[in-house]
């Protein structure tokens, strides 16, 4: 026999009456629990050198760059400033040193005030990028596409250096003559 359909207040009044089990919640996101870890991490040991390594170009510029890596980040146990390691060339540790209160505050900019409070310069090769290998390569194909001098600068310059013997200064002189009239110098 057909069974009927109860009404619609019946229906509310058989679900309140009769306990169902809860819907399943969902996990929470893994990040959720661990988001306070890893701001406790990051308050402790920072970004290190490898945040640094990214964006390097970027904090210090070009010309600084080109010379210089990020080695180290080293914090002092007492929780004072870090001490930043650079690695740079050797001919331009000297420059280097002389630029560190505005290389200092330009790091202390990006990772915060006061993160890092002393700047050590080490020597040694730095490993270069692509970006800088590629200018490297761009001047050096700028070099080899020198235009020739015209016929009648030419003979101007020849003409100034008739009195000179043939040697090494003559030649490094007509190649400076050639290169200076080339720019465009009177």
């Amino acid at each position: 026999m057909p069974r009927s359909l109860p009404s619609a207040d019946e229906a509310a009044r058989i679900l309140t009456s009769k306990r169902t089990r809860p819907p399943r919640r969902a996990a929470p996101p893994a990040g959720r629990s661990l988001n306070k870890l890893i701001k406790a991490l990051d308050a402790r040991f920072g970004q290190g050198p490898d945040g640094l390594k990214a964006r390097w170009r970027e904090i210090v510029g070009e010309a600084v760059a080109a010379r210089t890596e990020p080695a180290k980040l080293s914090r002092p146990r007492n929780g004072g400033g870090a001490v930043l390691e650079l690695k740079v060339d050797g001919p331009a540790a000297a420059l280097i040193q002389h630029q560190a209160s505005d290389i200092l505050a330009r790091v202390n900019l990006f990772l915060g005030d006061g993160a890092v409070a002393k700047l050590r310069v080490v020597q040694g090769p730095v490993r270069r990028t692509e970006t800088s290998q590629s200018a490297a390569k761009a001047a050096l194909a700028r070099r080899k596409r020198a235009q020739p001098l015209d016929a009648g600068r030419e003979a101007e310059l020849e003409s100034g250096l008739d009195r000179l013997t043939e040697g090494p200064l003559k030649g490094a002189l007509r190649r400076l003559g050639r290169e200076v009239l080339r720019r465009g110098a009177p």
